[in-house]
């Protein structure tokens, strides 16, 4: 899989075909620490693996990227072009990051409403993720969508209504099932979902048909304003299945996320059924841009979490502990990544917004070239005429 971040940025390779094309001076040896794991019904991942360096170079780059794309839409919407919701990932990046490392493009990812950073895993640009922010027709969904509808090649949002998007996760899988292919899906929601009835359905329709679903709860600690302990009575989300195994994850530690996701992956390709996962991470604003995430914890509670446990400073300690990059060419990256964003933000400002088109409305409903003659409407004069491009009866 190669994947195609603009017409700048360099082009990707996929993991997997990495670690075909490595030698043995590109190994590194990971040792992680035991407390990454916890686990239910399974035996833990190994602690001890390989990878390759290129794997951790990129998976800085592409943290940095994000974390610079969150703190760009933060201030388009300071500066009121960006309107409505908006749901940063700034301190969760380990997360996109460590799953798209650890599969391929085959297997799809579904997630809630904070998906930027999917968004831009998935191969979508940072203009276009931005774009659709500010409403502008170089959105990833043409701007129709905003902050909470974003989709690309193999991932299916981004969705607004709380936990909605496990059960079309199960399905997703089910499709995997159905048509024969060693593939999976992650289904991801945050603690505030994890106590939706269609969760746990979803969690008995994949166990009984042993669907190649990994079911992932984010939990940032925090389900809008309220914490994890007052909202829910078991905390242990990964213990949530019952009959269907767990697995917790250190998610501010971007290598116990590849780590994971590779298991993961591999236990549900491998006929073993779903699993459930619980990616212990954090955020460092608010719930959305509304809220400004201090008046139900203590900004030291937010600077000790910044300063001891972020994703990106974590793996950086690596890349200088293994030679793969010096103190000056990691400053070069995370320069050239600034450059790239800056330059993504003045070119999703200045695209237009979608033209004042009927058509436009209605451009989405079918694959093109698969359109019934009439879309009947609310009443009969809003009847669409795909062949007219226009109402069909006026």
């Amino acid at each position: 899989m190669l994947r195609f971040l603009s017409k700048r940025a360099p082009v990707r390779v996929s993991p997997r075909l990495a670690r075909t094309l490595a030698t043995e001076s590109d190994i590194v040896r990971i040792d992680l620490p035991e407390t990454s794991f916890e686990t239910y019904e399974l035996d833990a991942p190994e602690l001890t693996f390989e990878t390759e360096k290129s794997t951790l170079l990129q998976m800085y780059k592409d943290m940095v990227i994000i974390r610079r794309m969150e703190m760009a839409a933060d201030a388009l919407y300071k500066a009121k072009k960006i309107r409505g919701f908006c749901h940063l990932s700034v301190g969760q990046e380990a997360i996109a990051v460590g799953i798209e490392n650890a599969i391929d493009g085959n297997d799809d990812v579904i997630t809630s409403y904070r998906c930027h950073g999917f968004t831009y895993m998935r191969g979508a640009p940072v203009k276009a993720v931005l774009g659709e922010l500010m409403g502008k027709r170089c959105g990833v969904s043409y701007g129709k969508g905003g902050s909470m509808h974003m989709y690309a090649p193999g991932f299916y949002g981004g969705n607004g209504i709380v936990g909605a998007q496990v059960p079309l996760g199960a399905g997703l899988a089910f499709a995997h099932q159905y048509r024969d292919k060693p593939n999976c899906t992650f289904t991801l929601y945050g603690d505030g979902a994890a106590n939706q009835g269609q969760v746990f359905e979803s969690f008995n329709m994949a166990k009984l048909w042993n669907l190649p679903c990994i079911f992932a709860c984010e939990n940032n600690k925090y389900g809008m304003g309220t914490s994890a302990s007052r909202s829910s009575a078991m905390v242990e989300y990964y213990k949530r299945g019952q009959y269907i195994p767990g697995l917790k994850v250190n998610g501010m530690d971007i290598l116990a996320v590849y780590q994971a996701s590779k298991f993961a992956k591999d236990w549900c390709i491998s006929g073993n059924g779903p699993l459930v996962l619980e990616y212990e991470t954090y955020r460092y604003g608010g719930h959305s841009m509304s809220d400004p995430g201090t008046t139900y914890r203590t900004r030291e509670e937010v600077q000790n979490m910044r300063s001891r446990n972020d994703p990106i400073s974590g793996l950086k300690a690596h890349l200088l502990e293994f030679g793969i990059a010096t103190e000056d060419e990691i400053k070069a990256f995370d320069k050239s990544a600034r450059k790239y964003v800056d330059e993504q933000v003045k070119e999703a400002e200045i695209s237009p917004p979608p033209e004042a088109k009927m058509d436009i409305l209605f451009e989405d409903v079918y694959v093109p070239g698969s359109e019934i003659p009439v879309l009947r409407g609310r009443i009969r004069d809003d009847s669409w005429s795909f062949e007219k491009k226009g109402f069909a009866y006026k």
